[in-house]
């Protein structure tokens, strides 16, 4: 069983729970189009949870990392300054949400940097203590499904029956080699922590950055079919249809990007029918990338 290292891990008050669900959220490696944290934000904001727990950030994370400024920049606190008074300091934070009436339990924080380990153990130690059962992720990854289709969605779990229920979902099951992430970590913990712990992953369109709530939405829609949550989806459906829009209203014109989300296109729909991928032409440009900072 872990043990939180002393002052790391903060409960504010133990609500009255059974057998409960936790769902993660972390800002970092996984959180492509924001996928990961604005889910759980939209859901904790759905089901009005309050925060009941905290973990410090001030043992995890490098605020002054040698190198360029533009590598410095990624890794220290935002601030804010007007007319010379500082109004913002933005540390990272990491905090528990509760919904006692659905039993249900978020966090929402950023991947640390540092000291996996005892991270891990401040999570799997406020999970003993609450009874949690089960834990879920919810992240993305960036790759070859246009804006224009359904996410495909890929799962990651430390059983072979939880990934077989969760085929009934059109959730894949994952296939990857290469650098790993704290929560494939934590899912080597589990076991040993005695719960079920898996992740939900939506590929995402590699050419689009920035917030994606198309992808929220139907990770959001897939997590509620999963956990049979009483949601109501309208609001995310009506962000995503108005995204989709501006998306198309700005790629308008730019014939490259059209034309390479043609191909994406009709390589999912050969996928849907069993057909095999179209092979680029010799002499064809690669991938074209995209920046978008509306969201």
């Amino acid at each position: 069983m872990s043990k939180a290292a002393p002052n790391m891990l903060h409960l504010h008050q133990t609500p009255s729970v059974n057998r409960p669900t936790l769902i993660l959220a972390l800002s970092g490696w996984m959180d492509g189009g924001d996928v990961s944290t604005g889910t759980v934000e939209r859901l904790v904001g759905l089901f009005d949870a309050e925060v009941i727990a905290d973990i410090d950030p001030e043992e995890f994370y490098i605020y002054n990392l040698p190198g360029s400024m533009e590598l410095s920049a990624m890794f220290r606190p935002h601030i804010e300054i007007e007319e010379g008074i500082i109004q913002r300091n933005e540390f990272p934070t990491n905090q528990f949400y509760c919904h006692e009436a659905g039993d249900l339990l978020f966090f929402i924080g950023k991947e640390p940097n540092m000291r996996w380990r005892q991270f891990g153990d401040c999570i799997f130690d406020f999970s003993t203590r609450l009874g949690v059962q089960r834990i879920i992720f919810v992240g993305s990854f960036g790759g070859t499904v246009p804006h224009t289709r359904e996410p495909r969605m890929f799962a990651t779990g430390c059983d072979d029956e939880r990934l077989t229920m969760l085929e009934q979902y059109d959730v894949r099951r994952t296939g990857y080699s290469g650098p790993g992430s704290f929560i494939s970590y934590m899912m080597t913990r589990a076991p040993d922590e005695a719960m079920e712990m898996f992740s939900l992953i939506a590929e995402i369109p590699s050419y689009l950055h920035g917030r994606n709530p198309t992808c929220i939405e139907a990770v959001t829609r897939r997590l509620a079919k999963i956990l049979q949550l009483p949601l109501d989806l309208d609001t995310l459906r009506t962000a995503s249809t108005e995204w989709e829009l501006e998306m198309s209203r700005m790629l308008d014109g730019n014939e490259e990007v059209q034309q390479r989300i043609r191909e994406l296109e009709e390589n999912y729909d050969n996928e849907l029918i069993g057909l095999p991928p179209r092979e680029r032409d010799p002499g064809e440009e690669g991938d074209v990338a995209f920046d978008n900072d509306l969201f």
